[in-house]
């Protein structure tokens, strides 16, 4: 039997916590799909020719769709089918470069915040060893010649 005994703490019972994607976040996936939504507009499509003749040919296909549903033709179900992947196809594109774009949003701001809360020390003398610390942004470009005394 083995005398040690075993230490089980509430962290280690609960079900492993589950790690998120680096760099995308709830806010940048709700906005994304906002924006993903707000790209099936064709004039936005335009810039990217594939998505927009693949929102063309969705179109489309949904007209047909309709038509036959009216018109009470059978086997519809491969043609909404196809409407659902078509429409997937491009919506899912939309999502994919509107997170991207709102991971770029994000790194950006980061980086803008990183700027502004950074801090320096700024030396008084040159040869001195007193400092005072101050914001980044308030630091000048100085030429500086630094020179080894003689030996």
């Amino acid at each position: 039997m083995n005398d040690t005994a075993s230490v089980t703490t509430v962290s280690q019972s609960v079900a492993p916590r589950r790690r998120a994607v680096a760099g995308i976040s709830s806010e940048i996936l709700v906005s994304a799909a906002w924006d993903a939504l707000r790209k099936l507009n064709p004039r936005t499509l335009a810039r990217n020719p594939v998505m927009f003749v693949v929102e063309i040919v969705s179109a489309l296909t949904t007209v047909i769709l309709i038509r036959d549903i009216v018109a009470g033709h059978g086997g519809i179900g491969f043609t909404a089918q196809i409407v659902f992947w078509l429409w997937f196809t491009v919506i899912f594109a939309n999502f994919s470069e509107a997170v991207a774009e709102g991971r770029g949003k994000a790194q950006a701001e980061n980086l803008r915040r990183t700027r502004t809360q950074t801090q320096a020390k700024r030396l008084g003398q040159a040869a001195g060893r007193q400092f005072e610390v101050v914001s980044a942004l308030d630091l000048k470009e100085a030429i500086w010649c630094w020179s080894r005394p003689a030996t």
